[in-house]
């Protein structure tokens, strides 16, 4: 009856197992699709905010007003978008690079795009940016803000 037993309890741990897993891929699936839904929205504010424009060049009035307006929902929409989308690394175990947003895995120390360091020490001797100095991403690595030619 031992044996039977054994096999009762490895079988009751492994549906746990299984049910913690499954949990886990809902949950992403239902941040991948709030991400999807987002998206959309704001692909659907752009497209409204340039018939606007148009509309407003067409007649002849001023669309200032209603470029504010849209810039502010699309904002809003974008920074709901990134907090999804840090949800999403947090889940897949990845740190995002601070200085190019590059993902890295949980126990980089450094960037694998720019070598950026990923993790500030606190001690006093650790960081250049704590006395005031700009750390610089390794050499030849892009910044963010450069942009590559296209080839």
């Amino acid at each position: 009856m031992s044996m039977f037993d054994d096999m009762i309890v490895n079988a009751k741990s492994a549906a746990n197992a299984v049910g913690k897993k499954a949990s886990k891929l809902v949950d992403l699936s239902k941040l991948r699709i709030s991400a999807a839904d987002l998206n959309g929205e704001i692909n659907r504010k752009f497209q409204s905010l340039g018939r606007s424009v148009y509309d407003a060049h067409k007649t002849g009035s001023d669309p200032a007003e209603k470029i504010v307006s849209s810039s502010a929902e699309i904002d809003e929409l974008m920074e709901q978008l990134e907090a999804i989308n840090m949800q999403l690394v947090a889940a897949h175990a990845k740190v995002v690079c601070g200085y190019c947003g590059e993902e890295n895995s949980q126990d980089a120390i450094f960037c694998s795009k720019c070598g950026h360091r990923l993790f500030e020490d606190k001690s006093e001797n650790a960081a250049p940016e704590e006395a005031g100095q700009k750390e610089e991403p390794a050499p030849g690595a892009e910044k963010p803000d450069e942009k590559t030619p296209e080839k």
